[in-house]
């Protein structure tokens, strides 16, 4: 990946430079396609290594059973549908396929893991990135089947869907439950002060040896923050980014946020960033929520008061700034506040 979408600051110089009065202990992978870093405070190493690794253990187990192109459970649910067999699946599956259906619900369909037979024809199913357009034949065969989550029926643990086309991927949703999962696990081996970063999808716990867990939000064109902001225990933040996954033709940047409605690639927005308050969903909220809101561009407001999320942060096609009140008066702008930041109330 080209950049995390946030940069955990402080917590790590800390640790590297030793300064900490209690210890700080870290531990980092490659899940989800991206790198995953657990910071925990104020215990041993000793301690704190069976919770981290406890955590890094389950994010492995998601990865490999939702893959979406690989072997996996949520594999064979995509190849049992495309051929229109119905599947039964695990009751943790027939779950996340609920919580996913309800989410996409309440963000108007902008939130949709039902449109993965869209994201191959992009290329973005891939560890490689695309390099060419897809078929113009190819995608308006698409918009006419027009599948989606919606199309998905459970009945029980058996799953069927009228529409073949229908493909899910995770890609946008999964990283959110894993922070919650980490926090459930962490809070059962008795680590309450922690700071879970995957991918720049990150849940804060507790504190720092008593100091707020300060985090930086990315800077889409530009390297280091834009941003730092202070998590309060319990509280996630995630951002959606036109940086992190795109290819370039004839000058044009084309990244992985696609617009179910149209099928293309997002081109309004550069940077989407949501802070959720502290919530038992608060790592699955921030990371389904940030995609609906870049989708949704300049009304990205109406949408934010629908989900009740007041502290949002938006960087448009041109580089201005927009920022909901609430996030703004959390905020620390990394050289000032930009000269195009404009507050929403």
């Amino acid at each position: 990946m080209r950049a995390c979408r946030l940069v955990v600051l402080l917590a790590l110089a800390c640790l590297l430079a030793a300064c900490g009065r209690s210890p700080l202990h870290q531990q980092q992978a490659f899940v989800f396609g991206t790198r995953v870093e657990i910071l925990i405070a104020g215990l041993s190493d000793a301690e704190a290594r069976p919770a981290a690794a406890a955590v890094l253990r389950e994010f492995d187990r998601l990865h490999r059973s939702y893959h979406a192109w690989h072997p996996s459970e949520l594999s064979r649910l995509n190849q049992a549908m495309a051929s229109g067999r119905p599947q039964s699946v695990t009751p943790e599956l027939a779950g996340l396929l609920v919580d996913a259906r309800r989410y996409s619900l309440a963000s108007n369909g902008l939130f949709d893991p039902g449109i993965g037979g869209l994201i191959a024809l992009w290329g973005f199913q891939s560890d490689d990135l695309p390099t060419t357009l897809p078929e113009a034949g190819t995608l308006i065969a698409w918009r006419a089947a027009r599948p989606g989550i919606a199309d998905l029926q459970l009945d029980g643990l058996e799953v069927t869907t009228g529409n073949a086309e229908l493909a899910l991927d995770f890609g946008g949703y999964l990283k959110g439950v894993a922070l919650d999962r980490a926090a459930v696990i962490l809070k059962a081996q008795g680590v309450h002060n922690a700071l879970v970063n995957i991918g720049g999808n990150v849940l804060a716990l507790g504190s720092k040896n008593g100091q707020r867990w300060r985090v930086g939000i990315q800077h889409p064109r530009q390297p280091g923050p834009l941003a730092t902001v202070e998590l309060d225990d319990g509280e996630a933040i995630g951002t959606s980014g036109d940086y992190q996954r795109y290819f370039e033709v004839d000058g044009k940047r084309y990244c992985h946020l696609l617009d179910p409605r149209s099928g293309e690639p997002v081109m309004h927005t550069q940077a989407l960033t949501v802070l959720v308050s502290a919530r038992p969903e608060a790592g699955t909220l921030s990371d389904v929520a940030s995609k609906p809101l870049f989708i949704a561009g300049a009304d990205w407001p109406r949408l934010a008061r629908q989900l009740r999320l007041p502290q949002v942060l938006r960087v448009d096609a041109a580089g201005r700034v927009q920022v909901s009140r609430a996030l703004h008066a959390r905020l620390d702008y990394v050289g000032g506040q930009p000269e195009s930041l404009e507050v929403i109330p």
